[in-house]
């Protein structure tokens, strides 16, 4: 508890005492009914523009996860072994331990992709679009695989 005093123009002091307590939500409802309709309104607006501010970091900072997420794609260097590979396989000049590399990148490639789609989908739930809508805006493009 703490309390103040003030001078007013009328040569009054006047005691403004400030008291903290816990209130049930039940009890703070009830009160608030009592509150003048200027009043009334004054706690909503506070609320309304609490709740936004609560929704739109929680927002922001999933919204910035998935996108990470979905902007970790397969590296350069990565993919260009990878074709290089798959290149080799299809004129049947890969050797047994390049093949055995092929398949290691290729399920390590499927994985990222597999991880990039699923955040790709929930980005995509959260902002009620369809996929392939999402995609698109981001200007992502699916890309065939051999």
């Amino acid at each position: 508890m703490s309390y103040a005093l003030s001078w007013v123009p009328n040569g009054e002091y006047v005691a403004n005492i400030q008291i903290e307590a816990q209130v049930s939500t039940e009890e703070l409802f009830r009160a608030i009914e009592h509150l003048s309709p200027g009043d009334f309104a004054d706690v909503v607006e506070r609320v309304l523009v609490m709740r936004a501010n609560r929704v739109a970091t929680h927002a922001d900072q999933s919204e910035t996860n998935l996108l990470s997420r979905i902007n970790n794609g397969t590296p350069v260097e990565m993919q260009k072994r990878f074709d290089e590979l798959v290149a080799k396989r299809e004129v049947e000049s890969i050797s047994p331990e390049e093949l055995s590399e092929l398949i290691d990148l290729t399920e390590l490639i499927e994985t990222r992709d597999a991880e990039r789609l699923e955040a790709l989908n929930a980005l995509a739930r959260s902002r009620g679009l369809p996929l392939a809508d999402l995609m698109n805006s981001l200007g992502i493009v699916p890309r065939a695989r051999v």
